[in-house]
């Protein structure tokens, strides 16, 4: 969370104010940040989450698979990943993954599949 919390405070959040970090642990111990960019043309926006995976995919490949997940913004709001992150972060994930979000009632920490658990994948006949 603290990994997260510095990656946050990169946040190009002139428009909500609401700056996002995001920090991937990888099944080869390293660890990706990435904060929200917002634009003038809010459908632009990138979110943390996204960008930190991006970053871990143009810097190293895609051959590894996330860990461990953990988001927080700097605004001490309830935080969870949106659908559009859920969705693009569950094509990387180990099927034991866990995630940590701040939550209604604090720190929330649970497998990812909890937090998508319907995920969409194709499937090779």
């Amino acid at each position: 969370m603290d990994t997260a919390r510095k990656a946050a405070a990169h946040a190009y959040a002139p428009y909500s104010q609401f700056r996002v970090g995001a920090a991937l642990l990888f099944d080869d111990g390293t660890v990706v940040t990435g904060c929200n960019v917002e634009n003038v043309s809010y459908g632009l926006t990138s979110c943390a989450e996204r960008n930190a995976l991006f970053r871990a995919i143009s810097e190293s490949g895609a051959d590894r698979k996330i860990v461990a997940i953990a988001v927080t913004n700097l605004n001490g709001e309830p935080s969870s990943p949106c659908g559009a992150c859920r969705q693009v972060l569950s094509e990387f994930t180990a099927p034991d993954a866990v995630i940590s979000f701040p939550g209604e009632n604090g720190l929330e920490t649970l497998p990812f599949n909890d937090l998508l658990p319907f995920q969409f994948h194709l499937h090779s006949h």
